[in-house]
């Protein structure tokens, strides 16, 4: 891997604040020393009671004026069935003319529990892959070229021109957790999005090799990529707050098979209250203290990140930002590089 300075960012639980706390915690990030805050697109969150669900657009539109210095995006969003794919060019071109190097697009295939209950059939796996690939072709396209006429088949424009495009195009991230999307990542992304608290065999054995073999294919390396992870992390003095922070986003730990066909944010929350708190805590780093949370950090900077997003799972995130921000970015920074 290459020497890159770190990246320290901040992830906008859009699942778990309304927009006007969701914005103000952003600032803050910004405030107390985050580089970046990124958001996930959903219509839907995980969970009914408490559960919200601000659009990312308007969101990045607001967070871009009430800042000046951190990058912000998606995390991620779904440019294939809420949104035609040129819908998503169109918004992410006026962000990059509106706030000039300082937005990224991060797409991904998509859950069901933000398209289905929209009556939009939710195909396998495999087209939902074919239709991203396709979308990515043609949100390129109306990027760099003047009156695209596109026929794929899944979307088609004829003499479809942005006139309002940023001077420095925006980076594209391709958000992944299988070889197949990491394999496209690294043929035709900027960067690439996955999140922590998995085996560890998954990043070493699976999907940082994936990357390798898309970005060999495109020419170039994964040195050339972003490598971005939303590391879920709960840091607090107070163990037992750490520990029950966890509850809020047991979804988290649900397997593929206990979510598969889920579509309902009250089903949803059902499930993941049944968890114990042994399986909440599964996907966090949660410990008092900081030394130890840059140890268990650091193993995915060792791996290759250098992006790193924090996810929070506490209500009180300002509370979470000062601390962090306090004891365990300054640290981090310490380290220096990837």
């Amino acid at each position: 891997m290459g020497t890159k300075q770190l990246r320290l960012g901040y992830k906008a639980s859009s699942e778990q604040f309304d927009p006007a706390q969701l914005l103000a915690y952003s600032v803050e990030a910004e405030q107390v020393g985050f580089d970046s805050v990124f958001i996930s697109d959903h219509l839907q969150p995980w969970r009914h009671t408490g559960g919200h669900s601000p659009a990312a657009l308007p969101f990045l539109g607001a967070l871009g004026a009430r800042t000046s210095r951190i990058v912000m995006g998606t995390s991620v969003l779904t440019p294939t069935f809420r949104y035609h794919p040129a819908v998503v060019a169109q918004a992410f071109a006026t962000l990059g003319c509106l706030f000039p190097e300082r937005v990224i697009l991060g797409v991904g295939s998509g859950e069901s529990l933000n398209e289905a209950p929209l009556g939009l059939q939710w195909p396998d796996g495999k087209e939902r892959f074919a239709r991203l690939k396709e979308a990515l072709q043609l949100i390129e396209a109306l990027w760099s070229d003047e009156r695209v006429s596109f026929e794929g088949k899944y979307y088609t424009t004829e003499n479809a021109t942005i006139y309002d495009r940023p001077e420095h195009r925006v980076p594209l991230y391709v958000a992944a957790s299988g070889p197949a999307a990491t394999r496209l990542a690294g043929r035709v992304g900027d960067g690439f999005i996955t999140t922590s608290g998995k085996p560890r065999e998954l990043y070493t054995d699976t999907l940082l090799p994936a990357l390798d073999e898309g970005a060999r294919k495109a020419g170039r390396t994964v040195d050339d990529l972003d490598l971005m992870i939303e590391m879920k992390v709960s840091f607090d003095h107070d163990a037992d707050r750490a520990l029950g922070d966890t509850h809020y986003w047991g979804a988290l730990a649900l397997s593929s098979d206990e979510k598969t066909g889920v579509e309902d944010p009250i089903e949803m929350e059902r499930l993941a209250d049944a968890l114990p708190v042994e399986r909440t805590k599964s996907r966090w780093i949660v410990s008092t203290d900081p030394d130890e949370h840059v140890e268990k950090i650091m193993q995915y900077v060792e791996w290759g990140f250098g992006h790193l997003v924090f996810h929070a799972p506490g209500p009180d995130q300002s509370r979470f930002l000062k601390l962090y921000g306090e004891e365990v970015l300054p640290r981090l920074r310490a380290k220096g590089v990837a």
